[in-house]
């Protein structure tokens, strides 16, 4: 099994950072690096606000996702994904550049002392940026994050 999936990340990691994988690959990816998801419905149906899906997630969404569980040493949870229900635009959640992740006190740490604190978005939420260039704003009882291809 070990090396199916392996020979299957390999065919997605050469499509490039902004391949699409479905639930089912970002998932065993994710829950591979000890990160969990909750669904507030219990589903994964793309076409549910209240499911979380993972369906048509950017790689480099997901490669995110795996490398801020691995550098904070955090528990980690993905509330949210590609569902419907979120803000729309390009680097939208379900354009595949954006999880959420609940709140937890070591996660929250990580980010406000590991990343650099830029303006406010436009709604409020306090905004970080990390090396990398990706967007972690507090939304109160989340963490809504943006995962570009600075490649």
């Amino acid at each position: 099994m070990k090396i199916f999936v392996a020979i299957a990340l390999l065919a997605v990691f050469a499509l490039g950072s902004e391949a699409k994988l479905t639930h089912s690959q970002a998932l065993s990816q994710i829950q591979a690096a000890g990160v969990g998801i909750s669904s507030s419905g219990g589903c994964s149906d793309r076409s549910k606000p209240t499911c979380t899906s993972l369906e048509q997630i950017n790689v480099i969404t997901i490669n995110g996702v795996v490398t801020l569980k691995k550098s904070s040493g955090c528990s980690l949870t993905v509330t949210g994904g590609t569902e419907v229900g979120h803000a729309s635009g390009t680097y939208s959640h379900y354009n595949g550049y954006k999880v959420d992740y609940s709140l937890n006190t070591c996660i929250s740490g990580y980010i406000t002392r590991s990343f650099t604190r830029i303006a406010d978005r436009s709604d409020g939420a306090a905004q970080y940026r990390s090396a990398a260039g990706n967007i972690y704003a507090l939304e109160g009882n989340h963490w809504d994050v943006t995962y570009h291809n600075n490649s």
